[in-house]
């Protein structure tokens, strides 16, 4: 079967992609709430459609799905599934927590809307300087398009993944909606205690009040998988720093109050751990970020490129159009909607028109969107403009972070379609309706997932992450280090150290050695979501290295495809629980 079909921007690729990546944004928007993470979506996508033509093709007669018109839908799809970057799980939640605002559905989706414009707006310029001049790689472009490719030489190979993805899809789903409506599935803790110290008097601590259980999720087991083992490892060893050292530790000075004794204790543990662990997230995702950068500028002109006069894939008088109404839209929106003064509105789109460039260079590097790093930039520099105004901090640095996920997805996305032979003028259409989709689709996911984020966020049930990482620096900016916990500056003192050192180790260490060190962001992460959570992960990422050893080629055609399944399956279905809960009320 050849590749090369001419079919490329059709109504069905964009209306394939916008109703694919309807259904993929929920998923990123679940994740992202639970674990902080978030996973592209553009090779699931891929295998989606074609399934689904290819069957439409043989019932109804339907038009063969070219290669192109594929790449078209997963431009859409993934540019949808990435809207969470630009808010629903981080800045947006976080300014609720503070402040009690939480926008309504008609303002939310704009506002995302509007964020991730603007990082289409600066990936149309960056497109030629880094993607034909420089020839970044962009891996997760390459990938997509290795996929996409052998879908089309290996029919009969794509079927047989999107089998595995609706298994497992359905699998995972079925046990929520299982443990959700008929049965309690519960998390198995074993008989394990602590001996009490200190502030915590007479009794033990059992292993289910530090969240050391396993837990019936599969989300979790998929999403283990797709980190990788380095991660997985690092976010078990920060568990045990954190719940089995730091945890108890801090209840035994009194720093922390224990919760009731036949519970999990994550609530009061981790307005404690908050601290060290972002701490820990943050240094070392700026320290890597910067490294990075540094390591880019001394490669000379070719890292400078960028700053020639980019040939636009799109005409000139509709790019100057676009891009001013971006601007002035997002300009106006944090005016009218958050009551940020104009300069400071102004200067967080200039901060997240250069941080976006920056972030897009990393991704182009190294595969990795650095929106956490970024996100901690912008809000370090409105904190400086803006000091003490939580509002400011956190949505003028929404507008950055927001900006550089999206311009990196249209960049991946641009890659692929490069290798693929693709029109790069189509693909950014495409990517303006999957923004589109993304904006309605996720902005109601969240209001539906979170309608009282001050009684959901930041519990077993929502840890939030991301949410909380933003609602410290935005505090800590507002009110100093006097509002600090008792005995966490120390702890957050020795975090920034650690965080450094590890950042600094795996970029000047030979890849060999840098490889064994364990990562400060994921470290740095279990210290704030429950320990059940980070287990599982590890547990997962396990599983996918031993499937790896024992059945390479099998685990190298599956594992994915896999993975995706039970992530996809189990967000699917606890939205649709949370949709029944909210109707039935």
């Amino acid at each position: 079967m050849s590749p090369d079909y001419p079919r490329e921007l059709t109504r069905r690729s964009v209306l394939t992609g916008m109703v694919i990546g309807a259904l993929l944004t929920p998923c990123n928007v679940y994740s992202g709430l639970k674990i902080g993470w978030s996973f592209n979506m553009s090779i699931a996508a891929a295998l989606l459609s074609y399934a689904f033509w290819r069957m439409a093709e043989d019932l109804f007669g339907a038009p063969r799905w070219g290669l192109l018109e594929n790449n078209i839908n997963q431009t859409t799809a993934s540019a949808s599934a990435s809207i969470i970057s630009s808010g629903l799980v981080a800045p947006i939640p976080a300014l609720a927590l503070l402040t009690g605002r939480q926008p309504g559905w008609n303002t939310l989706w704009l506002w995302v809307l509007a964020v991730s414009t603007l990082g289409v707006v600066v990936a149309i310029v960056m497109r030629r300087p880094m993607i034909e001049r420089q020839g970044l790689m962009f891996p997760a472009g390459v990938a997509t398009a290795e996929t996409v490719r052998e879908i089309y030489g290996r029919s009969a190979e794509a079927l047989a993944r999107v089998r595995m993805l609706f298994g497992a899809a359905g699998l995972a789903g079925g046990l929520k909606l299982i443990g959700d409506f008929w049965l309690s599935w519960s998390r198995w803790s074993p008989p394990l205690a602590l001996p009490a110290r200190g502030a915590l008097g007479t009794g033990g601590i059992s292993a289910g009040n530090l969240g050391l259980s396993l837990d019936p999720s599969l989300l979790m087991i998929g999403f283990g998988a797709i980190i990788g083992t380095r991660a997985g490892i690092s976010l078990l060893l920060g568990a045990c720093v954190a719940w089995v050292g730091l945890g108890p530790w801090a209840l035994a000075q009194g720093w922390a109050q224990a919760g009731a004794a036949d519970s999990a204790w994550f609530g009061p543990l981790v307005e404690w751990l908050i601290w060290p662990g972002v701490t820990l997230m943050t240094a070392a995702s700026l320290t890597s970020f910067a490294l990075t950068v540094i390591r880019l500028r001394r490669k000379g002109p070719r890292a400078t490129a960028h700053l020639a006069t980019p040939a636009l894939p799109i005409p000139v008088r509709a790019f100057v159009l676009g891009a001013v109404a971006a601007v002035s839209l997002v300009v106006w929106l944090q005016h009218a909607l958050f009551d940020i003064g104009w300069g400071a509105a102004l200067a967080a789109v200039v901060l997240s028109l250069a941080l976006a460039v920056v972030a897009s260079r990393v991704v182009g590097e190294t595969g990795i969107p650095p929106i956490g790093a970024i996100g901690k930039v912008a809000q370090l520099g409105l904190g400086a403009l803006a000091p003490g105004n939580v509002t400011t901090n956190l949505m003028g640095a929404n507008v950055t972070g927001g900006a550089a996920g999206q311009c990196a997805d249209l960049l991946n996305d641009l890659r692929t379609g490069a290798l693929l032979g693709a029109t790069p003028a189509y693909q950014i259409i495409a990517q303006c309706f999957g923004v589109l989709a993304g904006s309605l689709v996720g902005s109601a996911v969240y209001l539906i997932l979170i309608p009282d984020p001050v009684a959901q966020l930041l519990t077993p049930e929502w840890p939030a992450p991301a949410v909380a990482t933003w609602k410290a620096v935005a505090e800590v900016l507002a009110q100093g280090l006097h509002a600090l916990p008792t005995g966490s500056v120390p702890a957050m003192a020795l975090a920034a150290v650690t965080g450094i050192t590890l950042a600094t180790g795996e970029a000047l260490l030979p890849r060999r050695m840098a490889r064994w060190l364990p990562s400060g962001a994921a470290l740095g992460l279990a210290f704030v979501i429950p320990a059940w959570i980070a287990i599982s992960l590890f547990m997962g990422a396990m599983a996918a290295a031993c499937l790896r050893l024992l059945a390479p080629n099998w685990a190298a055609r599956f594992v994915l495809a896999i993975a995706a399944g039970l992530v996809a399956g189990e967000s699917l279905a606890g939205i649709a629980g949370a949709l029944a809960s909210l109707l039935g009320a």
